[in-house]
């Protein structure tokens, strides 16, 4: 699914940002669109944490080939060592059987998570061992699409706006709300477009 805001959204931060203006237009069309579903999302985000994009999608590509099926009661059943020779650390097989346990007990309502604000969903999901602030926001964004979020301390986006913004000096928290607030209320799609300038 594609977001119905995005045309909007490209063409006010077109208008707003002159860097952004030339990013929007050296993207060749690409457009975000939502991940399959809720717990695949968060496994990836999971499996993602603190390795390079390089290294998230090795894995990745391990995991479906080996687990085609995705589902909380398969995965949280699965043998450790399978998990482990698709390159998964014996932490991350930790926190996907406490995600898959949540899954499991909790019926997850997208309509009723539709109607949370961002902070509201964060919080719900930080309960989940192995799920930090950076995982809901990566959830935020790619499951439930929602414009507006600023991962700051993701270090894709904080690369990305030392090239673009900062003369490839590093930004600190300061640099990043100052540049990101003319992004409102699209930070989610000014963030997506950083990330692909240093993945092309």
């Amino acid at each position: 699914m594609i977001p119905n805001y995005w045309r909007q959204a490209t063409e006010e931060l077109a208008k707003k940002d002159r860097i952004m203006s030339n990013l929007i237009s050296g993207s060749k069309g690409l457009i975000l669109s939502s991940n399959d579903d809720a717990f695949t999302t968060l496994v990836r985000s999971i499996v993602s944490q603190q390795i390079s994009v390089k290294a998230a999608e090795n894995i990745w590509n391990k995991l479906i080939i080996n687990v085609p099926i995705m589902m909380p009661d398969h995965i949280f059943s699965l043998e450790n060592s399978i998990l482990r020779n698709c390159g998964i650390s014996q932490r991350k097989i930790g926190y996907l059987q406490d995600l898959s346990l949540y899954f499991m007990e909790n019926n997850f309502n997208e309509a009723a998570w539709s109607k949370m604000n961002d902070e509201a969903i964060i919080l719900e999901l930080t309960k989940v061992k192995g799920i930090g602030r950076w995982t809901a926001e990566m959830f935020l964004i790619f499951y439930m699409l929602r414009p507006n979020v600023l991962p700051e301390n993701d270090y894709g986006l904080k690369r990305a706006l030392s090239m673009h913004y900062n003369e490839n000096k590093l930004v600190n928290r300061n640099d990043i709300y100052k540049i990101s607030d003319k992004w409102r209320p699209w930070r989610s799609v000014a963030t997506w477009y950083l990330w692909q300038s240093i993945n092309s």
